[in-house]
């Protein structure tokens, strides 16, 4: 007989035909006598659970996570269905699409991991979401977006089609007040109004309702600042 884990506790039950087997992976087990073949009957997490989520449309279903895995969990048997192990690291957030089809994680070591539900296999990676590990995941209604948060205080969007494509990144701080003669010269939108403004030192920001976009403000009209990452793009050369 194998169990998983280390043997912490063995008990009889009844007339001595059964015995139970604890282990300090939090797996309980069964047996008889006459088979001395193992049976698992109840397991769990091994450390703290941080996150859990029903599927759409689904309360049979639900998935949860903790340090080293991601588990699904079938409700009228009360079992395990499936378990995702990605050693060494600490899952804080799982999300499950609204069409079923992908698992969402959010990891320590700054990943975004997603999973097939059904099998937990991988289908793709994004590395360095965030500095000091993402901490929230959240999918768009139509599964083409997700939006994570980070223990660095940013949140990021990602398109779910093409995951290396970083879309946006911002942290700003509200403030009420910006500095005299201070000017705009980078601007998106316009048509009564600039969605996005920045000042010529890049300090500061200001955000209104503009016609071309037809956005409310994206947050207190005037912002300081706090980090702004610009992108580049330049095109391969073909000889």
């Amino acid at each position: 007989m194998r169990v998983e884990g280390a043997v912490t506790s063995l008990t009889c039950r009844g007339q001595d035909d059964q015995f139970f087997i604890g282990t300090n992976k939090c797996q309980m087990y069964r047996s008889a006598y006459a088979t001395f073949q193992e049976e698992l009957v109840a397991v769990c997490h091994t450390e703290a659970v941080n996150d859990i989520v029903f599927p759409e449309g689904h309360s049979d279903l639900f998935v949860t996570c903790s340090t080293n895995d991601i588990r699904v969990w079938y409700t009228p048997e009360r079992l395990e269905r499936l378990r995702v192990t990605v050693p060494n690291v600490t899952c804080h957030a799982v999300e499950v699409t609204r069409d079923g089809m992908v698992i969402i994680s959010a990891w320590n070591d700054g990943k975004i991991r997603a999973f097939v539900p059904a099998t937990g296999e991988p289908t793709y990676e994004i590395n360095n979401a965030h500095n000091l590990g993402v901490t929230a995941i959240a999918a768009t209604s139509d599964c083409k977006q997700i939006i994570s948060g980070g223990g660095d205080g940013q949140a990021l969007r990602e398109k779910t089609n093409d995951p290396r494509q970083h879309i946006v990144q911002m942290r700003v701080l509200p403030s009420r007040r910006v500095p005299d003669n201070h000017q705009w010269n980078r601007q998106k939108g316009g048509g009564e109004g600039q969605a996005l403004s920045l000042d010529t030192n890049l300090l500061w920001g200001h955000t209104e309702r503009c016609e071309t976009f037809d956005n409310p403000p994206l947050c207190q009209e005037n912002f300081k600042v706090q980090l702004l990452e610009v992108w580049g793009f330049q095109n391969a050369q073909v000889p």
